[in-house]
């Protein structure tokens, strides 16, 4: 006997041609495939490590044929160009994306565990009956018991030589060992796939060979200097272009992956009922990208495939949507209860090409580094202007975290002590102004601060007002530093309040 919720969790109206065996107080279900129309709902949530939005070709890569399996999913669904993560690292963004939750509700700030009391995807699921797997990075989703895996394919599994979680071909087996299992149990499931490209060390790079020696993942592509664009908010030096062209490569690499996930959906025949999902889970790991709050550091090349639902080739130009949304969406796609004291909302109308005029601005934040230096911004962000509040300018740079530790930096640190301009820019992002602006619409690298510009004074007002509602709402630590902005006492007392968490 099997309940209901367990064999159909989505919502009845996806079954017109469904016929229930027995209706009455308790559903009994006979234990017989169902037919092609008559599947339920599978989900797949791909993820990528540190991939900026504008290096895949439908979001703009000017690199020639950087992402064609990329590409083709954008093609078979919809693409959103308004789309963040709440913040742009790794653990925390991905228990933010699998709790419905900011990291300052769901108690992981940095490379912390979620609290006992929040709710996770995969415990919902679980209860109705999925088999969930993950693919890489598990290690980003503590407690891990609370993620409750039927499925774990290790990091250490999907290695390529000796780099772990870049082995395309590693990739493309345990996506189908698992969905075997799953139709071999009769079950719906959920598989999160977790690609490491192209986070550091990237493809035929001197930091990869010293992080790995010589038994170095094998990749198919060598993006040359010549093929690659610098982002604009980097500077243009030889040596910037070169590390450019590693992170193309593993780019690459990181398509391929996503390619043999999707080929397996295909091939084991489960591709028409399963809504696909992907995304990545920050920034490139560059100055001014990952690890911080700006454009380049939280947008996201967020694409939805769902067949017989979401119209292909579609975009949403419109409504911001971000990580905190993934979780009610699917559960709402499912027909699942909500839980409560969750901070983002159902994009499902969006899907269906409805309207939801309530989605104006998207909040994201930011809080330590894995090695627990404090750095705590927040954010807001619309359609075109962004508006930056940084705690820690002035008082404890200057930064540095993974997004520092190649040629680039370095580069620009050199170039610095004979370039006025790019002088700046280095001290900017060491030591941070207390308030940044920006109308990314006309300047999405973030280059010209606009918070003292008397023209943009009514939406910087507006954008303070809704941050600071936000906080309020969500029960915000940084909430009175914010509202005492201007007096440095209320930010060291911040400051020293966020030190002494991390150290607990």
């Amino acid at each position: 006997m099997i309940s209901k919720s367990s064999i159909f969790p989505i919502h009845m109206k996806q079954f017109p041609r469904l016929k229930l065996l027995a209706l009455s107080a308790t559903f009994v279900i006979l234990n017989t495939a169902l037919s092609a129309a008559e599947k339920p709902l599978n989900i797949v949530l791909i993820t990528a490590d540190d991939l900026g939005f504008d290096s895949i070709g439908a979001f703009g890569s000017r690199v020639p044929n950087i992402t064609p399996n990329l590409d083709r999913l954008a093609s078979q669904g919809m693409k959103f160009e308004h789309a963040h993560v709440n913040i742009a690292v790794c653990q925390p963004s991905r228990q933010s994306i699998m709790t419905g939750r900011y990291p300052h509700t769901n108690g992981a700030l940095g490379f912390d565990p979620i609290d006992p009391s929040v709710p996770t995807l995969t415990e919902r699921l679980r209860a109705a009956g999925y088999l969930n797997a993950i693919l890489g990075k598990e290690k980003h989703l503590q407690p891990m018991a609370r993620y409750c895996w039927d499925y774990i394919s290790t990091e250490g599994d999907l290695a390529d030589g000796a780099g772990i979680g870049r082995s395309v071909p590693a990739y493309r087996s345990n996506t189908k060992k698992f969905i075997e299992q799953a139709l071999a149990e009769k079950k719906p499931f959920f598989l999160m796939a977790n690609m490491h490209d192209p986070h550091r060390p990237y493809a035929d790079s001197q930091q990869e060979k010293n992080a790995w020696g010589h038994d170095l993942p094998k990749f198919t592509r060598r993006v040359t200097e010549e093929e690659v664009v610098v982002p604009g908010f980097l500077p243009d030096l030889p040596v910037v272009r070169k590390e450019i062209a590693e992170y193309f490569t593993s780019v690459f690499r990181c398509d391929q992956a996503v390619g043999a996930v999707l080929d397996v959906l295909e091939e084991t025949g489960q591709a028409e009922n399963t809504l696909v999902m992907f995304l990545s889970d920050n920034g490139m790991s560059f100055p001014f990208a990952k690890s911080n709050c700006y454009l380049q550091s939280t947008k996201t090349p967020l694409l939805v495939r769902w067949p017989g639902n979401v119209k292909p080739g579609s975009i949403d130009s419109k409504h911001p949507v971000s990580g905190v949304d993934y979780m009610p969406t699917v559960l709402d796609a499912l027909g699942l209860e909500q839980p409560e004291a969750m901070n983002g909302a159902s994009f499902l109308p969006l899907l269906r090409g409805q309207e939801q005029p309530e989605r104006k601005y998207v909040f994201t934040e930011y809080h330590r580094t894995y090695a627990r230096k404090n750095y705590p911004m927040r954010a807001i962000q619309g359609a075109r202007f962004g508006y930056l509040v940084n705690f820690w300018a002035g008082r404890n740079g200057p930064m540095r975290m993974e997004s520092t530790s190649g040629l680039t930096f370095n580069a620009m640190r050199e170039a610095s002590t004979t370039d006025k301009h790019l002088r700046a820019r280095v001290t900017l992002f060491d030591h941070r102004v207390l308030e940044e602006f920006y109308d990314f619409k006309n300047d999405p690298n973030a280059l010209n601060n606009l918070i003292g510009d008397a023209e943009f004074q009514d939406e910087i007002v507006e954008m303070r007002a809704a941050l600071a509602e936000r906080m309020k709402a969500t029960g915000d630590p940084a909430l009175e530093a914010f509202l005492g902005r201007e007096d440095p006492e209320k930010i060291a007392a911040f400051m020293d309040e966020m030190k002494q968490r991390a150290k607990r």
